[in-house]
């Protein structure tokens, strides 16, 4: 035997497919936190000039201006 134990190279590939993946939960983890930290959800452009023109922060033609631009490109 050249050290790996019983189950030889295939119990080494699963205990490091065991590290990879506990690794990765604790990553997606942190990020999870962060995201409900910050709000959740992202807001597109489109629903931010919504909320703008709600607000009363732009016109009626900057609105329009604006949304025909985001929704062309």
């Amino acid at each position: 035997m050249m050290g790996f134990g019983y189950f030889g190279i295939f119990g080494a590939l699963l205990m490091l497919l065991f590290w990879i993946a506990i690794i990765a939960g604790v990553v997606w983890f942190i990020k999870w936190l962060f995201e409900q930290s910050s709000g959740g959800s992202r807001k597109s452009a489109l629903e931010i000039l919504d909320e703008k023109y709600a607000r009363g922060e732009i016109d009626d033609e900057e609105y329009e201006r604006r949304k025909r631009k985001l929704l062309e490109g």
